[in-house]
């Protein structure tokens, strides 16, 4: 039997985001080496349609770092900000 060891990153709404999650942070357990892109697609099953169409439009945070590589794997602990983009001026 073959046990995949878990990591458990906190995640953080913000605008558009924190209104279609229905949260503004939440607590995410994800195999060990999951990707940025990986946890968006975790993240879209568990949210719902809506959810995942507000995605789309967002960029990432991980540990205040912008996210370039949506390959990039989280580190254990790792905060992850979604972002949708903003207006203003």
């Amino acid at each position: 039997m073959t046990t995949t060891a878990l990591r458990t990153v906190t995640v953080r709404y913000f605008a558009a985001a924190k209104a279609a999650a229905g949260r503004d942070t939440e607590s995410v357990e994800v195999p060990d080496g999951t990707t940025v892109a990986a946890l968006g697609d975790t993240l879209a099953e568990r949210h719902g349609p809506e959810f995942a169409r507000v995605l789309a439009r967002c960029s990432y945070l991980v540990d205040e770092v912008a996210v370039r590589d949506p390959q990039r794997v989280l580190p254990e602990a790792a905060v992850v900000d979604v972002l949708p983009p903003f207006a203003g001026g």
